[in-house]
């Protein structure tokens, strides 16, 4: 069977291919992918290429497919698996697949990431337990189970002692407690700032900082102080780039100092104030991966010895958070649309990927089976000589301006196939 699928051959070099994939085997699953999420980890593969820790020596020879949040429908099903998984199963991937090199689909195989028509799982994929069924009404909120993990991940992996000078943790956020999410206007903030105004525990205060207003506004728009105060937690917004001193601003909020900081931006300075900011007990979460191997910054190790003040780093969620994210998205506990703002066909994966990191918005989704340019989902125009793209337009003013279930199933039915 052939696909066409977004290959990774060198640093920056990406190319949309079609290709025969080998014939499946009795352990292997076909399946069908419907969107695919474009991420900046996805950037870092194809900047470093071969010097990525997760991407073969021989993708000059051998191509990757890029791409590891996306959704899609099972078509066939191996012998193996047949009392596991069904054809027409919905599924999400859980791209930490336990493979002992870190290899991980989008990253380093051949035959399956998520800028493809059709792949191959694996057996090692199967039998890891990282291949999810998936009931949720979109393909779109599907991809974006992922990058929810990696939230849902970090959350889960804060720790506080039990009570004082026990040796006893308890993991998570310290529940209403003071949580800082530090360089928080991208998506994975965003979904931060969700999660933590309805996931389980929440905090009483919560302090979401950011450097440009304009996304601090988008923030404050999508994730309103009025419906965080519905939920128990004081949401206040602070714009950091002219202040001084960040951490003394911040104090003003939680004079005792921070329970929960977030990093969410490989920043120096933002990691030594951070740490200045943590309370008693304090746990601070360095989120966001650096590009630098190097990359270091000041510790004040005398607040470790006498404020039992904790470090932990999180990259991307495991298979149980995978699971509690698919839940949080079934339910509509979390609304990961609104970090969906824009669409675009396979056709376009490759100069988008590219371009990432100029992009504005946030989320792009991928629907591989199309042809279409990277549109905000806002602004469909209305005057198209499209019929169906004026009706996307009226579908998406219906659903508050927001990228929906309804708008991708009339997408589906009416954009042209790639």
């Amino acid at each position: 069977m052939k696909t066409k699928a977004v290959r990774l051959y060198g640093e920056m070099d990406l190319r949309l291919d079609e290709f025969e994939l080998p014939e499946m085997q009795d352990d292997e699953i076909m399946a069908e992918v419907v969107t695919d999420s474009l991420c900046m980890s996805s950037y870092k593969a194809i900047t470093q290429a071969q010097k990525h820790k997760k991407v073969p020596d021989d993708i000059s020879e051998n191509p990757i497919i890029l791409g590891h949040e996306f959704c899609g429908t099972i078509k066939k099903v191996g012998k193996k698996w047949k009392d596991q998984y069904q054809e027409g199963d919905k599924f999400v991937i859980q791209p930490n697949i336990g493979d002992i090199r870190g290899y991980a689909p989008g990253y380093s195989f051949h035959h399956m990431g998520g800028d493809a028509t059709t792949i191959i799982f694996s057996d090692q994929v199967m039998e890891n337990g990282s291949l999810l069924k998936y009931n949720g009404d979109s393909f779109f909120e599907g991809s974006l189970v992922e990058p929810l993990s990696c939230v849902v991940g970090a959350f889960n992996a804060q720790y506080h002692m039990k009570k004082m000078y026990s040796y006893e943790h308890v993991m998570g956020i310290k529940e209403d407690g003071a949580i800082a999410l530090l360089g928080a206007t991208g998506p994975m903030g965003f979904l931060a700032i969700d999660f933590a105004i309805h996931g389980p525990k929440k905090p009483k205060t919560l302090v979401v900082t950011g450097r440009t207003q304009k996304k601090i506004d988008m923030a404050a728009r999508l994730y309103t102080v009025e419906e965080a105060k519905k939920n128990g937690v004081d949401l206040v917004y602070v714009n950091t780039r002219d202040i001084a001193d960040v951490n003394k601003e911040l104090r003003k909020y939680s004079e005792k100092g921070f329970d929960d900081v977030f990093i969410f931006a490989p920043n120096e300075e933002m990691v030594t104030y951070g740490v200045k900011m943590l309370a008693f007990d304090g746990c601070l979460n360095f989120f966001s991966g650096p590009a630098d191997q190097e990359f270091s910054s000041r510790v004040n190790f005398y607040n470790i010895h006498y404020n039992s003040t904790h470090f932990v780093g999180t990259s991307g969620g495991n298979t149980e958070d995978m699971k509690q994210s698919i839940e949080l998205i079934e339910s509509k506990t979390v609304n990961v649309a609104k970090i969906a703002t824009h669409i675009l066909g396979l056709d376009h994966a490759v100069e988008t990927t590219k371009a990432l990191p100029e992009l504005e918005g946030s989320k792009k989704i991928v629907y591989t089976h199309k042809k279409f340019p990277l549109t905000e989902v806002d602004k469909f125009d209305e005057n198209s000589d499209d019929e169906y793209i004026r009706e996307l337009k009226s579908i998406v003013e219906r659903n508050g301006n927001l990228w929906s279930a309804e708008a991708e199933r009339y997408f589906i039915q009416n954009a042209p196939e790639i």
